[in-house]
């Protein structure tokens, strides 16, 4: 059965092979070297062919890859040098040497490994880029390695190695991005796995390939596929499949002249014939076999060949036939054992000496590795001690001046936590257009209602002196005025003070994030409610206050979860403004008579559009001037006189309806009014 392996090296070879007479692309190829002017073109064609005469002409072969090497060598041209090397160790892994062609596969891999070996690339594939090409010659290096292992006899013995150089093969393989090369070492993978014995791994790889070469439409490579999933089949017992796969693999095989596979195919076909006992059907593949053999000059696989002849003629009973293949196949192995132990013998050694090497570069890393860590080891002690050094005088210099700083940095500390603690508080990047904008509003807001306390403390400060001179005078009437004059200073002060409070209150209140459930609720009576709310609150304060309040509530709208504290500041946020904003309109002067009389309405609607709902505020005040509209989500901004709002409000509201994951708009005109819409997903 060593036949049927020991062609594997050879699957990386795709060409199709004509007669040497008469070939075009032969033809060419010659036209090309006698035509070629400069070495990097010469080198070119004696590696094509190189290539080409590979499955037909071994030394025709060897010929032209000898003529192109030094050429390689000569002009620096790495990536070629290392392509011909390993084209040369192929030939010489068919005639046995596995030595000198594993030195060759070694060498040209060290070249593949370097990668400035891209920049000597000066032909690439369509769409390949330099890292990419050498990529595919590492994977073909370990390939053909890994082929080197299978093609020494050993296979149960080196399918580790096999294995362990094709997974490498695919590793690159997959980084160059090159398909076809992940088929072909796919199926190789997938013999490796048949000489083990384990079946479905075999099948499951080498129809992976078939599928990827159809694909492809690679029928080189379809048909050496197809042939090994035939000799997995007769492995596994099932003759008829087999028959019928090496069956199509032959015809195949023959389409694109393959004779090399098409000799391999006739055996495997053979064989399964005897496992069928259809003996005349097995002499008849065998002697196909033998006859592309003979005129390939290929000593081992005729080997191969009179040995399966010598089986069928036994099966028949011709005995005499039988004696002169037996004859013939034991002459031709007394020639090729010799040889092939010591080729064996001599792979053998490359391969301990390539061990010895590996040994010692790993003994050097690990060298190298201990060697680096006593360097960091000790850089790090010679760091520490300095860093000591340094925290040491920087502690001694900081003891001389703590006694005189410690007070000063107790206040700074204390100052830097409050200011922190403050900061945490107001700022939130939905709030702010900037730091300076809300420094600024924060000095201005706060600033008014002070200065207003810190005046009318110094007025009741003078008033009080006047009324205590007064009390001595005895004049009771104007002791009278004073203290009602201090009285009502006494309340604006409150009143101010309250302001400041409302300011700070609503400034916490802005940048607390909201901790609160969200639950279900019905829009439309939450609507409700805080528009009566709002509405009695402002007539609480104010008797002559008066608006007309619409509603248009849309009944499909029905509950959605919200938490409904918050949203409800909101509403009525927006509704207290509304309605500030028809008083003040009201207040303005009215038309002459004859003709309109303002009525201040407010107007709350809700509706449902498909997985949302909007609820909308609307006046007819004064509307929002277009100057100042992109700023009234800011904080601390208003239009209402100093005194009469914090600027807080449609921030907190806009920060509350983003938090529930919707939006807020505005659609004002300038004396018509205002609207103002919230959009909440269900």
């Amino acid at each position: 059965m060593k036949i049927f392996l020991k062609v594997i090296s050879l699957l990386l070879l795709p060409s199709l092979i004509a007669g040497q007479q008469e070939n075009p692309y032969l033809s060419s190829l010659y036209r090309s070297l006698s035509d070629a002017t400069s070495d990097t073109a010469r080198m070119e064609v004696c590696s094509k062919l190189g290539s080409y005469y590979s499955l037909v002409d071994r030394d025709s072969s060897n010929f032209y890859l000898e003529k192109a090497l030094p050429i390689a060598v000569r002009l620096n041209l790495k990536f070629d040098e290392a392509s011909i090397l390993n084209a040369m160790g192929v030939i010489l892994m068919q005639q046995e040497k596995f030595s000198k062609s594993l030195e060759l596969y070694l060498k040209a891999l060290n070249i593949a490994k370097d990668p400035t070996i891209e920049k000597t690339i000066w032909h690439l594939s369509p769409g390949q880029n330099p890292m990419g090409a050498r990529m595919l010659l590492l994977s073909n290096c370990y390939d053909l390695i890994g082929l080197l292992n299978a093609y020494t006899g050993n296979w149960i013995v080196n399918t580790k190695n096999q294995l362990k150089n094709y997974r490498e093969a695919e590793k690159y393989a997959k980084a160059a991005g090159d398909t076809a090369q992940i088929a072909y070492i796919n199926f190789h993978m997938g013999i490796a796995y048949m000489n083990e014995g384990k079946f479905d791994s075999a099948l499951m790889l080498i129809k992976k390939a078939i599928s990827t070469f159809s694909d492809l439409k690679d029928q080189t490579g379809l048909g050496r596929a197809m042939k090994y999933l035939g000799d997995s089949y007769e492995k596994m017992g099932n003759f008829d499949l087999a028959a019928n796969t090496i069956f199509q693999a032959i015809a195949l095989l023959k389409e694109t002249n393959d004779h090399l596979h098409l000799g391999l195919g006739y055996i495997s076909l053979s064989r399964v014939c005897t496992d069928l006992k259809k003996n005349d059907s097995a002499l008849y593949y065998a002697k196909e076999s033998l006859k592309i053999f003979e005129k390939r000059k290929d000593p081992a696989w005729k080997r191969d060949a009179y040995n399966l002849l010598t089986y069928c003629f036994d099966q028949l009973g011709r005995t005499d036939s039988a004696i002169v293949y037996l004859k013939l196949s034991k002459s031709l192995s007394d020639s090729l054992s010799v040889e092939e132990r010591k080729n064996l013998l001599a792979f053998l050694d490359v391969v301990v000496d390539e061990q010895a090497k590996l040994e010692k570069l790993e003994k050097e890393k690990i060298e190298t590795r201990e060697k680096l860590r006593i360097y960091l080891l000790l850089s790090g002690i010679v760091v520490f001690i300095v860093i000591v050094f340094l925290l040491y005088r920087n502690n001694q210099h900081r003891k001389k001046t703590n006694e005189t700083l410690r007070q000063r940095n107790e206040k700074i500390e204390n100052t830097l936590h409050q200011l922190r603690s403050t900061q945490t508080q107001l700022i939130q990047s939905e709030k702010m257009a900037s730091l300076g904008e809300l420094t600024a509003g924060i000095a201005h807001e706060i600033q008014n209602p002070l200065n207003f306390v810190n005046n009318f403390s110094e007025v009741n400060s003078e008033l009080i002196a006047e009324m205590k001179e007064e009390i001595e005078k005895g004049n009771l009437d104007q002791v009278k005025n004073i203290a009602t004059d201090i009285g009502e200073n006494e309340q604006k002060i409150k009143h101010h003070g309250k302001r400041a409070d409302a300011i700070v209150k609503g400034m916490l209140q802005h940048s607390r994030s909201s901790t609160g459930v969200k639950e279900p609720a019905d829009i439309n009576a939450l609507s409700d409610e805080y528009l009566r709310l709002s509405y009695q609150g402002l007539r609480a304060k104010n008797k002559s206050f008066n608006a007309t309040m619409k509603t248009d509530f849309d009944n499909n709208v029905g509950k959605i979860n919200i938490v409904p504290q918050e949203i409800g500041r909101v509403i009525l946020n927006l509704i207290n403004n509304a309605f500030y904003a028809v008083d003040e309109k009201k207040k303005a002067p009215q038309p002459p008579k004859g003709g309109v009389g303002y009525e201040p309405t407010v107007t709350v609607t809700t509706k449902r559009i498909n997985d949302k709902v909007l609820i909308s505020v609307s006046d007819n005040g004064n509307g929002i001037p277009q100057k100042v509209l992109d700023k009234i989500f800011q904080p601390f901004f208003t239009t209402k006189p100093t005194g009469q709002g914090t600027g807080l409000g449609l921030s907190l509201s806009y920060d509350i309806v983003k938090a529930h994951g919707g939006e807020i708009k505005v659609v004002t005109k300038e004396n018509e009014g205002t609207e103002f819409t919230i959009m909440l997903l269900v």
